[in-house]
């Protein structure tokens, strides 16, 4: 079992529930989901592009990711509808909290010139989406294997009704923000 799963279970629910003041600890908002996302702009032009994509993609998160097609063509981006533009993964249970203490631990400290994520990236319904400008701060990716450095957004999913609770409920795990 995850670390972060049993210190969820142990500490931060109770922590939470305290807090908040919930009446049940079904009330006590929790982490849903992480997905992954990857653009891969250049992909329609050439598809060793979104290969590569989803060969790194599925180094860092552990399972396979799908790959993404355009909804509608867009003719300023040289677009058409079907075409592939990128790869994103979802992840729930074990290998969301195995995910998110690689990202926090590892990932993250790796970062040049890091002073935390910012406080302001909530969308007001208690989910957080954090930008990535480059796959190589995850350790499973070799520099000299990397075709092209691209960068990703990872969203946390949260069952928080509001950005305070999500905020303190990301923080309990050790989300590095500024201060």
């Amino acid at each position: 079992m995850s670390n972060f799963k049993e210190l969820y279970n142990k500490k931060i629910a109770d922590a939470l529930m305290k807090e908040f003041n919930y009446s049940s600890k079904m009330e006590v908002p929790k982490l849903e989901k992480i997905v992954i996302n990857m653009g891969v702009g250049e992909a329609a032009h050439d598809s060793k592009f979104i290969e590569a994509a989803v060969k790194d993609l599925e180094l860092i998160a552990g399972q396979k990711p799908v790959v993404t097609k355009a909804r509608k063509s867009i003719a300023g981006f040289k677009l058409r509808e079907g075409q592939t533009i990128g790869a994103k993964v979802t992840l729930r249970g074990e290998n969301m909290y195995n995910f998110m203490e690689k990202l926090i631990k590892v990932a993250l400290p790796r970062v040049r010139d890091f002073r935390g994520i910012s406080k302001t990236a909530f969308d007001g319904k208690g989910n957080y989406t954090l930008g990535i400008k480059e796959q190589l701060i995850f350790p499973e990716i070799e520099y000299d294997n990397v075709l092209k450095i691209r960068g990703m957004d990872i969203v946390f999913v949260t069952t928080a009704k509001s950005n305070e609770e999500a905020f303190k409920l990301l923080s309990a795990f050790g989300m590095p923000f500024r201060k």
